[in-house]
């Protein structure tokens, strides 16, 4: 057997090892899904909706120890950790207390025909996921997966295995029946390889592009569902009417949260020339205030990035924009230290040619661009290969709308940063991906939509 390790970003150490699943008790695993299924799916709906409950009170009961799971794996912060597992539990009982609305039956009036619509689960659901937001990530797919009647099978990033193995003793802790939700220890090759397998009827794919369009591939030519969410570069517009001092306030936290390593972060800052000075002042001052240093620590800020190999794509980007004329306005970058610190680094002055403006940063770094009128904002914010979330303030409400309805993207906060709601689908247009997490929208990805007409 081969062993993960699992490495403490903070200290570049070893914290533990795990085995790897072999060839066949990958094989058993699959099969024990299938068989599980089968009764599963015939299990009331109240009785999972139970469950749900149950997973969600554990979540609540050991917040603290797994956010500090969560922070010794991956390097999130404390701050930061706590509230990921708290969101995961209000998660599971939105669920648990809307799913049997969401599956009941929908009549249809066809002619005099007696027609309904009726929601049935698919099977097993195969979903791979990344490691930025250990415990979300799974469970933002898992909760409606089960709810509705579905299994899972996961395989997590190899990044944060511990965390992956906690999440189904918390299943088993709960009492979900033995085979509802697995998780594999297994590399990306062996997960590709069984989305062709009969057992996996659907595919939740959360990463990078390259691999989503891999997955994609091998789903749609073996006939499989999938969603996927690929990440974003996401507008947050400043236009010249808007609150400055809160749109600097919120701007500090969305673009840096999980050090940040956050798909649907605020990454490019697009803000017109009336009130670009005071909104950069104000980010400057903001981004050096917030503290940088040990996770573990309750008022860290700004933690480790989770490997060294991300450090360096970051460093490239920024060392991209540098060259082509940016502005240093906070220096930011690698720190000395044993574990894989990247202080926060703010950009003025870039240009859309800038790799920091067409690729995603996922890491702590913010760049500033100015634009002379709303139409350059916009033309600014589309253009770009992703469409997953977006920011626009405004003190108008209807011109912030408007604005709002033009962006090619899957979210828009007005005012706010977008973050992931139970109640509101998830996902994104273009190389953001296809199909929706969460919300009732994101229930019926995994359900067969089924017309019964009775004469």
């Amino acid at each position: 057997m081969t062993a993960i390790s699992s490495i403490n970003p903070a200290t570049g150490k070893v914290i533990g090892e795990v085995e790897m699943h072999t060839d066949e008790q990958t094989d058993q695993m699959l099969k024990k899904s299938a068989e599980t299924f089968r009764e599963w799916k015939r299990t009331d709906v109240s009785e999972r909706n139970e469950l749900l409950r149950k997973f969600a009170e554990l979540l609540r009961k050991n917040k603290q120890q797994y956010g500090e799971l969560i922070t010794a794996e991956m390097g999130k912060v404390m701050k930061q950790a706590v509230p990921e597992v708290v969101k995961c539990a209000t998660m599971f009982d939105y669920f648990a207390d809307n799913a049997e609305k969401i599956l009941e039956p929908e009549p249809a009036e066809e002619n005099a025909c007696d027609s309904m619509i009726h929601y049935e689960p698919m099977g097993t659901v195969l979903a791979i996921k990344p490691w930025n937001f250990p415990f979300w990530q799974v469970l933002s797919a898992a909760a409606h997966v089960l709810a509705g009647g579905n299994v899972m099978l996961l395989k997590h990033s190899s990044y944060v295995p511990m965390c992956a193995l906690e999440i189904e003793n918390i299943f088993i802790e709960a009492g979900f029946p033995e085979g509802v939700f697995q998780t594999l220890l297994i590399d990306g090759k062996t997960a590709s390889s069984l989305i062709p397998r009969d057992e996996v009827k659907a595919v939740s794919f959360t990463g990078g592009y390259d691999a989503g369009q891999k997955v994609a591939e091998l789903a749609a030519h073996n006939m499989k569902k999938f969603v996927l969410e690929l990440g974003g570069s996401d507008p947050f517009i400043i236009l010249d009417d808007a609150d400055v001092k809160m749109a600097a306030k919120v701007g500090v936290p969305s673009r840096f949260i999980n050090t940040g390593q956050t798909c649907i972060a605020a990454k490019r800052f697009i803000v017109m020339e009336d009130v670009a000075e005071e909104f950069t002042e104000r980010f400057v001052e903001g981004t050096e205030n917030l503290k940088v240093g040990d996770p573990m620590d309750p008022d860290t800020d700004i933690g480790p990035m989770v490997r060294e190999e991300q450090m360096k794509i970051l460093e490239n980007q920024v060392n991209d924009a540098i060259s082509k004329g940016a502005k240093v306005l906070i220096p930011g970058g690698k720190m000395e230290s044993e574990g894989y610190m990247f202080s926060p680094t703010v950009l003025g002055d870039v240009s859309m040619d800038m790799r920091v403006m067409r690729e995603e940063t996922f890491g702590p770094v913010a760049p500033i661009i100015t634009v002379k009128d709303e139409d350059k904002a916009i033309e600014f914010a589309n253009d770009s290969e992703f469409g997953l979330g977006a920011s626009v303030w405004s003190q108008d409400r209807d011109r912030a709308m408007r604005i709002a309805s033009e962006l090619e993207t899957g979210m828009v906060g007005i005012n706010s940063f977008c973050t992931p709601q139970a109640c509101l689908p998830f996902g994104g247009v273009k190389k953001s991906g296809m199909g929706r997490e969460l919300s009732k929208h994101g229930f019926y990805e995994f359900m067969n939509i089924k017309s019964i007409k009775m004469m």
